[in-house]
């Protein structure tokens, strides 16, 4: 596989070569110092895989990707610690390092990348991580989902609930078969809090406009739009319940 590493320092350059030595899926590197030189790169070298910088002298890794037509390659970013480009690359599944490159968090990206180096969803996943950057709110934002075979694009108001399974965690929705993916529920919880979402029970996470009614019958329970009943944990309940009242679906 063919590598292009576009970013504008030398020595980050040199060093995420050295390590690419311990990766052998890549067959082949070039390098690209900003934008402009790596746009005439990516159309000259076509590369598999993108390795690309957020900040640069004469742009950002975003503005290189507004300006291409079509996205025929896997993608990770290289980043200092961002939280809102991070809350981007997580809605968008887009894979990211954070500076300094860990060595051994580089070839496991290298690695997912080569798992999915076949798969042609990358324009949307761009298309939803532009999209998320350029957002003011969180309302009704998409969210992808990758599990072994295939990725999901859903918006979070056609999301049901999350429910852990240990270290994956399975989403619902009203008219898909769940989908399990290979992130914990905690990761899921810091990106859709914000959109609304609550923890009702420690191991499930819940779109509240999904739920119907609060049932006393059995310990209580949330009754869900699919007819689903979601645990509801004793710590949680106050909450949960004045949230309820305040939607007015009351007790």
């Amino acid at each position: 596989m063919k590598l292009l590493i576009t970013d504008n320092e030398t020595a980050i350059r040199n060093g995420i070569k050295q390590m690419l030595a311990y990766c052998p899926e890549i067959t082949a590197v070039q390098e690209a110092t900003g934008v402009q030189d790596g746009l005439q790169k990516i159309k000259t070298f076509q590369p598999d895989i993108l390795l690309l910088d957020v900040e640069m002298d004469d742009g950002t890794g975003f503005d290189l990707l507004q300006q291409l037509e079509e996205a025929p390659f896997q993608l990770i970013f290289a980043t200092a610690h961002n939280k809102y480009a991070i809350d981007a690359f997580q809605f968008s599944a887009i894979d990211y390092l954070l500076k300094p490159i860990d060595p051994d968090a580089l070839q496991k990206s290298i690695q997912k990348a080569a798992n999915h180096i076949r798969n042609n969803s990358m324009g949307r996943q761009i298309d939803i991580l532009l999209q998320q950057l350029s957002e003011k709110t969180n309302t009704d934002k998409r969210l992808v989902l990758k599990d072994l075979e295939n990725i999901y694009f859903f918006k979070t108001s056609e999301l049901l609930y999350a429910m852990a399974e240990g270290t994956y965690t399975k989403f619902f929705t009203e008219t898909t078969s769940p989908v399990m993916v290979s992130k914990n529920l905690k990761e899921y919880e810091s990106m859709l809090e914000p959109a609304g979402f609550i923890r009702t029970h420690h191991g499930y996470l819940v779109n509240p406009e999904k739920i119907v009614r609060y049932d006393k019958k059995d310990g209580g329970g949330l009754v869900l739009a699919n007819g689903n009943i979601i645990p509801l944990a004793k710590r949680k309940k106050d909450q949960v319940i004045q949230l309820l009242e305040s939607k007015g679906m009351g007790r």
